[in-house]
């Protein structure tokens, strides 16, 4: 049965290149993390009863969860990020990338389909199925920047790792989708039931068409995976071994690029949980159209992201830049003019030139593709997928505090002069981050990349190849 379904997939896909495939996967399965990530954010609006008293549309049955109740239930999305990313990323380095992904989307819809029934149950239900979620999601993303570093060469890097910008694609059509959905037949199943249905049939053609490695993947034609392992050279091993954490955390390169990798998180997270709030409570949109606005800066981060790929790959094909000069110069970009929206936040009040800004911010942010995402890669790429685990898992807290910090400053009084308080501090991080990397960081393979050849008894000498 198995060669059946791979003779027929060799004929569908056989002038299309294997990595293409892979990209196009990837891109997929961020796309599914943030489809069963981010619902919750238009969700909760249909689901929690107004703090003043105001009579709203019924979507479905209300609770009264205050704000801070609010802020833990969007936050609890990253909690388990600080736990699995990084066990779960040795295993994508172990085991393989695909079986953990598989296992981990499969559980994920699972959960995301009993969500509405925790919910009934009470907040401690609810928030409950949400950390779970998160746990099993941690292992995600650096599992993908492992298949990255098995399966792409470094002058198209920077494309493929705009490929991780499904997510952003994710959020776009979570929010419209989930927005309108729920006004159509309320939030169960237009923020639940529905999102867990289309994860269920994504993970099916995950399983069909992504394999770890090239020398893995029964359909790839002989002229690419030669192309791809000459490509990759001798910075990439095929032997497995226990990352070096203690040579890692002993690395300057290594905590400038969790600097630049938080202060990317925190604006990233922030604008996930707060763009809706903002949107409804201050600009005063309906829920329907707060989902179609809070998508286009997400939108624009998508675009941009392929541009700025596109555009360093070019760079690094010509030497126009060093690597590490490539990686500190686009921080202007992809942290310093999105901080810089941030304050001009400060300033305005007409709603249109706030999602102006808003969406300026996360289109300039599109260049992480070129920064923080994509230097883990530099440093070490037999460790790309630990490395990123490790980022994930320490960088994820702001996922967690930018939610209460919003909810200090607005529980009291939601007004747009608190907000003010929570994009200044926003701006801080993502511009400071910045500076930190600019004096610290480097685009350059590390000594503790190395796998040693190991010797065996006869006194032959195994190679990496």
């Amino acid at each position: 049965m198995v060669w059946k379904v791979n003779d027929y997939l060799a004929k569908v896909f056989w002038r299309v290149p294997a990595r293409l495939n892979i990209g196009i996967m990837i891109f997929m399965g961020c796309f599914l993390v943030y489809l069963l990530r981010v619902n919750m954010s238009i969700s909760i609006l249909a689901m929690v009863e107004p703090q003043n008293g105001e009579k709203l549309p019924s979507y479905g049955e209300r609770f009264h969860w205050d704000a801070a109740q609010q802020g833990l239930l969007l936050g609890a999305d990253f909690w388990g990020y600080m736990i699995s990313a990084i066990p779960g990323a040795y295993l994508a380095e172990r085991i393989g990338a695909k079986v953990v992904i598989e296992f981990a989307f499969v559980i994920n819809a699972l959960i995301t389909i009993l969500c509405p029934l925790a919910a009934h149950h009470g907040f401690r239900s609810i928030y409950a199925a949400r950390i779970v979620m998160s746990f099993l999601a941690g292992p995600l993303f650096p599992c993908f920047h492992n298949l990255i570093s098995r399966w792409i060469p470094p002058n198209e890097k920077g494309k493929y790792m705009a490929c991780l910008q499904g997510g952003t694609l994710g959020t776009i059509f979570t929010w419209q989708m989930i927005g309108f959905l729920v006004e159509a037949i309320g939030w169960p199943w237009g923020g639940f039931y529905i999102p867990a249905i289309i994860a269920l049939i994504g993970i099916g053609f995950w399983i069909m068409l992504v394999y770890d490695s090239p020398d893995k993947h029964p359909r790839i034609m002989p002229e690419e995976k030669t192309f791809i392992e000459s490509s990759l050279g001798d910075a990439l091993s095929k032997k497995r071994k226990v990352p070096p954490y203690l040579q890692v955390i002993k690395s300057t390169p290594f905590w400038a690029l969790l600097v630049l990798h938080y202060g990317s998180l925190w604006g990233l997270f922030f604008l996930l949980a707060a763009t809706p709030k903002f949107l409804s409570e201050i600009l005063n949109f309906q829920i329907g159209m707060t989902g179609f606005y809070s998508s286009l800066p997400h939108a624009a981060r998508l675009i941009s992201s392929f541009v700025f790929g596109t555009i360093g790959d070019a760079v690094g094909k010509h030497k126009l830049l060093t690597t590490t000069q490539m990686r500190k110069f686009f921080c202007i970009f992809s942290h310093i003019l999105p901080g810089l929206c941030f304050v001009g936040l400060c300033f305005v009040r007409e709603p249109y030139t706030c999602i102006t800004l808003l969406t300026l911010a996360m289109a300039f942010s599109g260049a992480s593709v070129l920064t923080n995402m994509q230097n883990c890669q530099d440093l070490a790429p037999n460790f790309a997928a630990s490395i990123y685990g490790i980022l994930n898992s320490i960088s994820t807290t702001s996922g967690i505090v930018s939610p209460l910090i919003l909810s200090y400053f607005t529980q009291d009084e939601n007004t747009f002069e608190n907000w003010i308080y929570v994009f200044l501090i926003a701006s801080s991080i993502y511009i400071g981050s910045a500076i930190v990397f600019a004096i610290l960081g480097s685009g350059e393979i590390q000594p503790w990349n190395t796998i040693e050849p190991e010797e065996h008894g006869n006194g032959e000498i195994e190679r990496n190849t």
